[in-house]
This record gives C-alpha cells, sequence and structure tokens, in this order.
C-alpha cells in the first residue's frame, strides 16, 4: 500500500519523535517501504549545525541509524527554510511532492489554546498534502 514515507524530523529535539519514529518503522518494516527523513534547517548557524552541509550529514547520520536500527531503507532530504517558525509548513509540503511520498508520519503535540489561533503543523499538511498523513500525538 505504501511505498515510500516521508518523516519530518528536527534534529534539535529528537527525544520527542520517539512515537512518530515507531510508527514510521512499524509501517516501513509492514509495507517494505522506503523511509525518507526531511529536515528543515536556515542557511545560517543554528544550535544543530553550522552549515547546511553539516546539517544534513547528521541528518544522513540519523537516518542511516534509524535504517540499520529498525531494519528499513532509509534516505534523508534537507530543506532550506529561512524563517523555519514561519516557513515550515510550506517546505513540508514541497518536500512531500519533492520526495514522492506516499504517506507523511509527522509528531505533534496535544492540542492546546494556542491552536485556536495558530493552527499546528501536522495540521496543515493534512489539510493539504495529497497523501495521506498520520499526524502522531505526543
Amino acid at each position: 500500500m505504501f511505498k515510500k514515507i516521508m518523516t519530518p524530523v528536527d534534529l534539535a529535539h529528537r527525544g520527542d519523535l520517539k512515537k512518530a519514529l515507531a510508527v514510521t518503522a512499524d509501517l516501513a518494516k509492514h509495507y517494505g517501504a522506503e523511509v525518507v527523513f526531511v529536515g528543515a534547517t536556515t542557511s545560517t548557524p543554528s544550535s544543530v549545525a553550522h552549515t547546511p552541509e553539516e546539517y544534513k550529514e547528521k541528518l544522513l547520520e540519523f537516518a542511516s541509524g534509524q535504517g540499520s536500527e529498525n531494519g528499513f531503507e532509509a534516505t534523508a532530504d534537507v530543506v532550506i527554510a529561512h524563517d523555519p517558525s514561519a516557513d515550515i509548513d510550506d517546505v513540508l509540503l514541497k518536500a512531500v511532492r519533492d520526495t514522492g511520498a506516499d504517506v507523511v508520519v509527522m509528531q505533534s503535540h496535544m492540542p492546546d489554546i494556542m491552536d485556536y489561533i495558530w493552527p499546528s503543523n501536522g495540521g496543515k499538511i493534512a489539510e493539504h498534502a495529497k497523501c495521506s498523513v498520520f499526524v502522531v500525538r505526543g
């Protein structure tokens, strides 16, 4: 059913991704699907990496580790967001199209009052992506 799973990851918050990573691994193994981990970074230094190239190396290492630990084929794709807090939804939607993913698995938070003012990333991706989206609440 699923051939390519896209899972957005924030390397600065790896510990918060456990549930989405478990769902990703389960689906990948069940369907024999390839996984592409997508990470967004800026072109300027961040707390995770000094350059987009360094970020890509770290994301590739993360993807390789996930694939070997869980028994699926994994790749990585870095997208540049000039202002991640404002651009993340748009760059992730573009990544869905560019990677050819037929399902997205992404971590979310429990909704709170602020979600009535600013919609969640997972909600916007689920609303606009042309593929299935699993929003995993953490």
